[in-house]
């Protein structure tokens, strides 16, 4: 089997920029309260007609022209979402065709906040067993649609976006081993339920006390899997939740030279586009330089994770 890498990756936050100040406007909450809870200081909304399948295709579109690629070398989609509101076509379908991809395997996966990560172990799965050449591996939500705007607990938390990476074969590995599972007796803790009108809600101190005891071992595990020691990584990206529990394990990883992804504090929750998305700002910022090894790691609904060490591209 040929190893694999990230190529490329791409992003999309839409324009309309929700503050705090805004939320207390509507719900009785505060710039301190927020900040202080979460993390969160500002948060992207999409517009009413935006949707998924828009901010998708741009987050890929980019990925795509950054890997230098063109759209009939992709030869599998997969869009990572739990808010689309189309069931079918899928979204990864909708998107191969704004991209003009002739003929991929396209489909979406639904692991809610660990949906990213757990797409791009598909993917990693996929090119090195032969059955495509190059993958494009998206998470694109729109949580505001789903969100309960009169729910003070929760309306702080989402945000929409997307966030790309296109997956290629390598002479060398570029994507480790995944270290993934899930949590049934807490399953119901973070929910998307409803076929109608879809709400999303969690039990909030279960998931910060089951994230803050767990994460840092399953973190660990991941980077024995790659081979590599936590003090060894230049990177740390894991679902934007919320700040305190990504300081917490960082913490506990005792990675003290990675560079640490606190996307959470401008774009807030955006459940699967929250790895890709922080990914991608930190490498167009420069933050990361190519070639270092970066832990990623998504959790959440259904009690789900999934990381895997990569190289920066």
């Amino acid at each position: 089997m040929p190893d694999t890498r990230i190529a490329a990756l791409g992003h999309y936050q839409p324009e309309r920029v929700l503050t705090n100040d805004d939320l207390a406007a509507l719900v009785d909450t505060s710039d301190a309260w927020i900040r202080q809870r979460t993390g969160i200081a500002t948060r992207r909304i999409a517009a009413d007609d935006e949707t998924v399948t828009d901010m998708a295709a741009a987050a890929g579109g980019k990925a795509l022209a950054a890997a230098g690629l063109r759209p009939a070398e992709i030869g599998l989609l997969i869009v990572a979402t739990s808010s689309a509101m189309d069931r079918c076509p899928s979204i990864a379908a909708q998107t191969a065709a704004r991209l003009g991809i002739p003929a991929p395997a396209a489909f979406d996966l639904n692991n809610a906040c660990a949906g990213f990560t757990t797409a791009l172990a598909v993917a990693d799965h996929s090119v090195r067993a032969g059955a495509a050449g190059h993958a494009l591996v998206v998470g694109a939500e729109k949580m505001s649609d789903v969100t309960d705007w009169t729910d003070r607990t929760t309306c702080v938390l989402l945000g929409d976006g997307a966030g790309a990476a296109v997956v290629s074969p390598s002479g060398r590995p570029g994507i480790g081993p995944v270290a993934w599972g899930s949590d049934p007796a807490r399953a119901d803790a973070v929910r998307l339920a409803g076929a109608w009108q879809p709400r999303f809600a969690q039990e909030g101190q279960t998931v910060f006390r089951w994230a803050t005891t767990m994460l840092a071992p399953l973190a660990e595990e991941a980077c024995r899997r790659a081979g590599i020691a936590p003090a060894e990584l230049g990177g740390i990206v894991t679902h934007q939740a919320n700040l305190r529990i990504i300081e917490a394990v960082v913490a506990r990883l005792g990675a003290e030279r990675a560079v640490v992804a606190r996307d959470v504090v401008e774009s807030g929750n955006t459940s699967a586009a929250s790895v890709p998305l922080a990914f991608s700002k930190l490498v167009e910022r420069g933050e990361l330089p190519s070639g270092e090894p970066v832990l990623l790691l998504g959790f959440g609904g259904g009690m789900s994770w999934a990381a895997q060490v990569v190289t920066c591209p």
